[in-house]
């Protein structure tokens, strides 16, 4: 009655255009979306009609899976009018084909039933974000049997799109549920074993959907004994089983070969998050990471907390309410993609140079503006000069991009003081620089003691985050009695004790099985204070604040990728597992069958990523002459999230 189809086999023309046009993971969703959201045939970006006006409908899920790809505005000119959220109360609207994209779960198709009862609209599109089960379909065609709308739904596609992609080169399961996949969901240790199935068959099935986008079968390897390992096992029998059944396999025809390169297939490699707990913990110095760790950084958007200024209220008056601004970093803004992965002092004089460069600009915009009637700083005037086309002269062409470029200078210039309030606040520069010592193994200038006890030295966790990381890395634990000193002084300093507890019992643990993390030895070398910044006429007084520069130092996911892509021996990943879902007979061995060093590479982390991981494979990709890869991971966390976790493992 309703026939399910996947857009994997049905789009097959939007499959060829895709492989000619998208290359990165990002490019691809975006283009699987636009196609959903035109009813999926492929979206034809220069065709001069008027778009087909419809609402969007999605949950959660769906909305945190479109909100860091597509705006408002490029919603709009595909004809989406209305976003709304399935949940939500919704008036009909009879005369419009509604789209949905939601998650096939029990409740979500209640809902979905109930609209069709009710006829909001005037036709369904229904598209699911995860493959939907027979017996759900057969739900959906009862409903749409007891309301005569069987001519109304139109079409019922799996999209296979669970996954949210943040990064041309980076994406993560999930935001909403994150906490079924966290590290602390697979690390408890009161979990049964059906409850590690049901976590382990959500990151798989994510995984899945990842490689359909793709459209690329992937030789996995992955470490034994691990979280990992069972994913590995999961994730070869789901991809072999689809391959296997030619009639409906998602990996045939036109969209395969359709990654980069298409003659040779991608490695995935999954790693286990306990293979380096340090560097979730550790201070970083890089603009994305620094903005992920101290300011509410999430889905690609900032939060900021602007004071509005209390120096000129009258004494005793109540301090001004504090405005919440929420600013997007997304591809377009040209200088986030720059300077993300830079040192942050860098970035601070980038925006000073950007600013100057805007000033010497600026009086040339005023004079346009004049010239133009258009005096103030009406954003709606300035909306106008489009149709403004009488009074345009040639000079003109150059407003609208200049005023964009003072948008993105004052973006920056409050992301970045935010930034620098906390770096000076808790002296995050202090901390990355020991940090980098204790994990490099260099001698340290300075107590570890003498810092947890400086009361000016950063916050409780900051103080807990450095001893974790010295922990950790510590060849040999300290003895009881110096761990009972620290253990004082962090107590004194307000620290929660219970990441510490659980750490302990890791560190046990994973001293049976292997061997600790070496974390390479290179150092950050201070430069001297910016000067350049250090004038007084910039924005950022970066008095005090040390100049870190850093050098290119592989931490352990990235050196366990390099072994693997480059086909090195190493016996940190000799015994590691090797599958190839395309071999008709599955057989476990470390012995890769390709020999050949691969070109394209996904690295995953079961257990949650982080930003530093990301930019520290961005930086060692850099110097590979056409090569890609790929970071992904089951939650997205920052220190202060990563450490309730293990707050919550210690707990007794």
């Amino acid at each position: 009655m309703i026939g399910l189809r996947s857009p994997a086999g049905q789009c097959m023309v939007g499959a060829k255009m895709a492989a000619a046009a998208a290359a990165s993971i990002r490019e691809r969703q975006t283009v699987a979306l636009k196609r959903m959201l035109n009813f999926n045939v492929p979206h034809i970006k220069n065709s001069t009609g008027e778009p087909v006006w419809k609402v969007l409908i999605y949950d959660r899920f769906g909305q945190d899976i479109i909100s860091p790809l597509l705006s408002v505005k490029e919603l709009r000119d595909m004809g989406i009018t209305l976003h709304l959220l399935l949940h939500s109360d919704r008036d009909p609207i009879p005369d419009v084909p509604a789209v949905y994209f939601v998650m096939p779960t029990e409740e979500n198709i209640d809902r979905m039933c109930q609209d069709l009862r009710n006829q909001l609209y005037e036709s369904y599109y229904l598209n699911f974000i995860s493959a939907i089960s027979r017996s759900k379909l057969e739900d959906i065609a009862n409903a749409a049997l007891a309301a005569s709308a069987v001519t109304q739904v139109a079409k019922v596609f799996d999209q296979y799109l669970n996954f949210i992609t943040l990064e041309d080169d980076m994406f993560v399961l999930c935001n909403q549920n994150k906490e079924l996949v966290s590290y602390r969901a697979i690390n408890r240790p009161d979990i049964t074993d059906t409850e590690m199935e049901t976590v382990m068959d959500t990151i798989v099935d994510s995984l899945f959907c990842f490689f359909v986008t793709l459209g690329a079968v992937p030789i996995i390897r992955c470490s034994r004994g691990t979280a990992a390992e069972m994913v590995a096992v999961k994730l070869d029998k789901k991809l072999r089983e689809n391959l296997r059944d030619a009639r409906n396999s998602l990996f045939t025809g036109d969209t395969l070969g359709a990654g980069q390169f298409s003659f040779q297939r991608p490695l995935l490699v999954l790693v286990d998050r306990n293979i380096d707990l340090a560097t979730p913990l550790h201070h970083t110095w890089t603009y994305q990471a620094l903005v992920h760790d101290v300011l509410d950084f999430h889905l690609n958007r900032v939060n900021l907390e602007e004071s509005s200024g209390v120096e000129n209220s009258p004494a005793g008056a109540r301090p001004k309410r504090k405005n919440k601004k929420s600013y997007d970093l997304t591809p377009v803004d040209k200088f986030w993609q720059k300077h993300k992965g830079s040192p942050f002092p860098e970035v601070a004089e980038s925006v000073q140079q950007e600013l100057e460069s805007y000033r010497a600009q600026e009086d040339e915009v005023k004079r346009l503006k004049s010239i133009m009637g258009l005096e103030g700083e009406d954003e709606g005037a300035i909306s106008m000069l489009s149709d403004n086309t009488a009074k345009l002269t040639s000079a003109v062409s150059s407003l609208p991009e200049l005023l964009e470029k003072k948008r993105l200078i004052d973006l920056h210039t409050n992301v970045a003081t935010a930034v620098l309030e906390h770096i000076k606040a808790r002296k995050l520069d202090v901390y990355f620089e020991y940090e980098e010592k204790i994990m490099s193994k260099t001698t340290l200038d300075k107590s570890l003691l003498d810092i947890i006890s400086d009361p000016d030295a950063g916050t409780p966790e900051d103080k807990m985050r450095l001893f974790l990381i010295y922990y950790i890395s510590a060849q040999q634990a300290p003895s009881e009695a110096d761990l009972e000193q620290y253990k004082k002084a962090l107590t004194d300093a307000g620290c929660n004790l219970n990441p510490l507890q659980y750490i302990k019992q890791w560190k046990a643990f994973a001293k049976m099985a292997s061997a600790p993390t070496s974390y390479g030895n290179t150092t950050t070398k201070p430069m001297g204070l910016l000067s350049r910044v250090m004038n007084t006429g910039s924005q950022f007084v970066m008095e005090g604040v040390k100049n870190l520069v850093l050098k290119q130092q592989n931490l352990p996911v990235t050196r366990i990728l390099d072994n693997l892509m480059e086909m090195k021996s190493n016996p940190e990943t000799d015994d590691y597992r090797y599958f190839d879902p395309k071999m008709l007979r599955g057989n476990d061995s470390s012995v890769p069958r390709n020999k050949n060093p691969f070109q394209e590479a996904i690295v995953f982390v079961v257990g949650g990523g982080n930003y530093i991981e990301y930019q520290n494979l961005v930086d060692y990709i850099k110097g590979k002459q056409g090569k890609h890869i790929l970071y992904g991971c089951s939650e997205l966390f920052n220190a202060t999230q990563f450490i309730k976790q293990l707050s919550q493992l210690g707990q007794k």
